[in-house]
């Protein structure tokens, strides 16, 4: 027979037990980058893209080739591919999404990758939006930026972008200020 104090503590238990339940979502979370664009590719309101160096290089290098810095020039052609995830939310429970779910299962599948975050100032991008970035190392030398913000322009929105390549430290400073102007040619 049960105590009376624990059969006080089963309802609370309980109530915490669905708490818990509720607040994983109704899905299993990705646990890596790839697994994050496989789950939400084909869902409706996203759209993602992947776009090959060649093309990329062809669209960017016009922007970039005014720049004198080589590092700049360097770091988009040091680029193997990029995806693109976006989502534009079409209803009050798809914002409710973007605000906790997205962004909550990113934070943590970065985290749990041992993706470190860039200990830089947020870059600002156009129409304001901030981007957060994250890197994956390998020595010396990064082999994968993640960059997640909002669309442009798309209040609720997210936007994630998993750069591949093979880049310096240099090269990858001077990506993340480049990045924030390519994002309106990337997303279209």
């Amino acid at each position: 027979m049960m105590k009376p104090t624990l059969l006080r503590l089963w309802p609370l238990l309980l109530l915490l037990w669905l708490g818990a339940c509720r607040a994983a979502g109704p899905e299993t979370p990705a646990r890596t980058v790839a697994e994050f664009f496989n789950k939400y590719e084909n869902r409706s309101g996203f759209r993602a893209t992947t776009y090959e160096p060649n093309l990329l290089t062809r669209i960017v290098l016009g922007r970039v080739s005014r720049m004198s810095d080589a590092d700049a020039v360097q770091a988009i052609t040091a680029v193997r591919s990029i995806r693109a995830l976006t989502f534009t939310p079409t209803s009050a429970r798809a914002r409710n999404l973007t605000e906790r779910g997205l962004l909550n299962e990113v934070d943590g599948l970065l985290r749990n990758e041992r993706y470190e975050p860039l200990n830089t100032t947020p870059t600002e991008g156009a129409a304001g939006n901030t981007y957060r970035y994250s890197v994956r190392r390998s020595g010396d030398r990064i082999r994968e930026v993640v960059a997640t913000s909002r669309v442009q322009d798309v209040p609720d929105s997210f936007l994630m972008m998993a750069i591949s390549g093979d880049f310096t430290q240099a090269q990858l400073d001077q990506l993340t200020k480049i990045l924030p102007g390519m994002t309106g040619e990337i997303t279209k």
